[in-house]
């Protein structure tokens, strides 16, 4: 499988999947990973990425331009045609495992992070195939959003998880909860 990933704080995404399961996923080839930075395909010189609402109101909203360009690359880029592209937002589809479960089946996945006060709509419109909330709450940006959905799919790639029963045995893989786990007594 590949993954890229949108979003105008790389570092923060490079930290957090350089470890764990995903960052062996991708030290192994499991998993290629690309990161796209909107910022790289603003049309001016201050490289701006956002703009004021139309209409008024707090805050600013991610140009659909430079996304758009972003998401472009990360398509022609991807190893696989078609990669399906995710918009993390709090208005999103509820992510679940049945979810997850759906993507790791996919060759290619394109997450992007939004930030702000959100993007603008013509984006989700025209680019984007599947727009998917982590929980009913507002983070500051879709990264963190982006890295549970990578986190979660990556680890139902086949050769990821060392034991694969462990997969099979655990809470939501079959719509219940995991039963309480203990160490052994000493």
């Amino acid at each position: 499988m590949w993954a890229g990933i949108v979003s105008i704080f790389p570092n923060l995404i490079r930290t957090v999947l350089n470890e764990g399961v995903v960052g062996r996923a991708v030290a192994r080839g499991d998993l290629g990973l690309d990161i796209f930075d909107p910022r790289d395909y603003a049309e001016d010189n201050h490289r701006t990425v956002d703009g004021r609402p139309f209409g008024g109101g707090p805050g600013m909203v991610m140009m659909a331009g430079p996304l758009s360009a972003s998401v472009s690359e990360a398509r022609r880029l991807c190893p696989t045609e078609n990669p399906v592209t995710v918009y993390l937002s709090p208005q999103g589809t509820k992510f679940t495992q049945s979810l997850a479960n759906e993507l790791a089946t996919l060759p290619g996945l394109v997450l992007v992070a939004g930030r702000y006060e959100g993007v603008d709509e013509r984006f989700i419109e025209r680019e984007t195939d599947l727009e998917l909330s982590i929980g009913d709450f507002v983070l500051s940006g879709g990264e963190l959003a982006a890295m549970v959905v990578l986190d979660a799919v990556a680890r139902l790639l086949p050769g990821v998880v060392g034991n694969p029963d462990s997969i099979k045995c655990e809470s939501h893989m079959d719509g219940l909860l995991d039963f309480p786990h203990y160490t052994r007594p000493r």
